[in-house]
């Protein structure tokens, strides 16, 4: 093969790893477009009028519809480049598959206040976790997902005392507080969410110091008083 010949060779493969990559991104722009409508749906718990309404069955519902689209996209996503080849790509939807992680989590958090499995969080996204199985959520994009929702409860706990829910902010502090043990127990290399993380211990003592404010206005005993009435 003469010198000409082979960079043709390398510039065909140039062009076509592009076009993979134009074609991945276009799929991802439409999903950053659903999870920030599903966002924007999810967002109205932070209002005053939004706690009323937790667990707001209607706003869930039509999240979960979202989610419908989510998982055609991330199906037409799939076929865009070889499976085998995954984690080469892996960075044009990292981000937006941590923030679909995290959409799913805070989902589920407000319909049962409980914390969103992998492999539920999978199956909302209509994806696969074992790896061998071709486009998957990674573990570390779950636990993206997850730091990012206890940052969006930390919001949730500041902002159910300004509408009158004192009872709330004591269950997420729960709630984190055993999300925080369980990250302890993680020996954690990737530096990005390592980095996470540590935003993970500013949350917490956000949460307490709303806890500790309640607790000295005597409104945590308000709270479990009408709770055993």
């Amino acid at each position: 093969m003469s010198v000409t010949e082979m960079f043709s060779y390398i510039q065909a493969f140039l062009s076509a790893d592009q076009e993979i990559r134009e074609d991945i991104k276009k799929v991802v722009q439409v999903l950053e477009q659903t999870a920030r409508e599903i966002l924007t749906l999810l967002q109205s718990v932070h209002q005053p009028s939004g706690f009323k309404e937790i667990p707001i069955p209607s706003k869930c519902a039509k999240a979960k519809e979202l989610f419908c689209t989510v998982r055609t996209h991330l199906g037409e996503l799939k076929t865009k480049f070889p499976v085998e080849q995954y984690y080469r790509f892996h960075e044009h939807w990292r981000f937006v598959l941590q923030r679909l992680a995290f959409l799913a989590a805070f989902v589920v958090y407000l319909e049962s206040e409980s914390l969103v499995t992998r492999d539920e969080v999978a199956q909302i996204l209509g994806i696969e976790v074992v790896r061998e199985k071709g486009f998957h959520l990674d573990v570390e994009d779950y636990l993206a997902g997850v730091l990012i929702m206890a940052s969006e409860l930390s919001r949730l706990a500041v902002n159910s005392v300004t509408a009158g829910d004192y009872g709330r902010p004591l269950r997420i502090s729960n709630f984190i507080n055993e999300l925080d043990s369980g990250f302890r127990l993680l020996n954690l290399k990737n530096d990005p969410l390592r980095k996470r993380y540590d935003g993970l211990k500013y949350d917490v003592k956000k949460i307490e110091e709303v806890v500790y404010d309640l607790s000295i206005r005597g409104l945590t005993k308000e709270q479990e008083a009408g709770g055993d009435k």
